[in-house]
């Protein structure tokens, strides 16, 4: 396995090249032929903060389709619904979350997942540098509202 490292302007992360990326900055890794385990982008977290909580309100089973709400997440910047990336049926939530919200964070792509699907993922994620081609037109839009 190769990351790949981005880099721009003060934003840089690692992004492992055995994921996919999603252009609402969840990564996917199927984690055993047809599962796939959906966390956040180190960039969602920049953008949410610190989460504080995550919330499901799909239970194990329960068939999601792409865009479904299937919970919730707070962080210290702000709350969101949580999205279904993948369609399929929803195997669960991380049970590490239960216990260590923090690992989102301190393991981000490794025990710092949020929920895994058994199904199809969204068939516009893509590869490390598709999402750092997302990454450079996120930032800039960014920069150029600061700027105004």
């Amino acid at each position: 396995m190769v990351d790949l490292h981005y880099r721009r302007a003060r934003f840089a992360t690692r992004l492992p090249d055995d994921r996919l990326f999603t252009s609402s900055h969840f990564w996917l890794l199927e984690c055993e032929p047809g599962t796939w385990r959906v966390g956040f982008t180190k960039f969602a977290a920049r953008i949410f903060g610190d989460v504080v909580d995550v919330a499901f309100d799909a239970s194990p089973g329960a068939r999601v389709a792409l865009g479904d709400a299937i919970g919730s997440f707070e962080g210290f910047k702000a709350r969101s619904d949580l999205y279904a990336v993948v369609a399929g049926t929803f195997t669960g939530g991380n049970p590490e979350l239960d216990r260590d919200l923090d690992v989102i964070d301190r393991d981000r792509y490794g025990q710092g997942w949020l929920y895994e699907v058994r199904g199809t993922p969204d068939p516009d994620a893509c590869d490390a540098a598709g999402y750092a081609a997302i990454l450079d037109a996120a930032i800039d839009r960014r920069r150029r509202r600061h700027s105004t």
